[in-house]
Parts: structure tokens; C-alpha cells; sequence
């Protein structure tokens, strides 16, 4: 069985959503793909809880597992 990669993805705007985004960031998204379909992302934001945003307000980001394994690390710290 092949593991999923943790994906991320770095906050262009925040738009309607000071709160509860930081332009300039990283972010770690779920995979859902039917709002894929409607062009949004499933974002873990900073409450800590996991929204759907457009997809226009992020760039992919990808990271070696090395690095992915410490923004998970930091995540689960803080």
C-alpha cells in the first residue's frame, strides 16, 4: 500500500480571511477531492482546524521528505 505525501502549500493573499490566513506561510493541505473540483483547497489554517479556501490564494509548494517530516514536527509543537 502506497503512503500519501504530505502536501503544502505557501499563502499568497488572505483576502476575506485575515484571521484566518498568513500571506507568506505554509500551510499543510488534505486531500479532498471534490472540492478539488470546485477549485478549492482543504487547509489546516491557524485555528488549527482544516477550511476550505480558493485555490487561486495558494502556490503548491513541494518540499523533500526531509523537510516535510520538520514542518510536520513544528506543526504538531506549536
Amino acid at each position: 500500500m502506497k503512503r500519501s505525501i504530505t502536501q503544502f502549500v505557501l499563502c499568497l493573499d488572505n483576502s476575506g480571511n485575515e484571521a484566518s490566513l498568513i500571506p507568506g506561510k505554509v500551510y499543510q493541505i488534505l486531500p479532498d477531492a471534490r472540492a478539488a473540483k470546485d477549485d478549492l483547497v482543504r487547509v489546516i489554517d491557524e485555528s488549527g482546524e482544516d477550511y476550505l479556501f480558493a485555490r487561486t490564494q495558494f502556490a503548491v509548494v513541494d518540499f523533500p521528505q526531509a523537510v516535510r517530516r520538520k514542518l510536520l514536527a513544528l506543526q504538531k509543537a506549536g
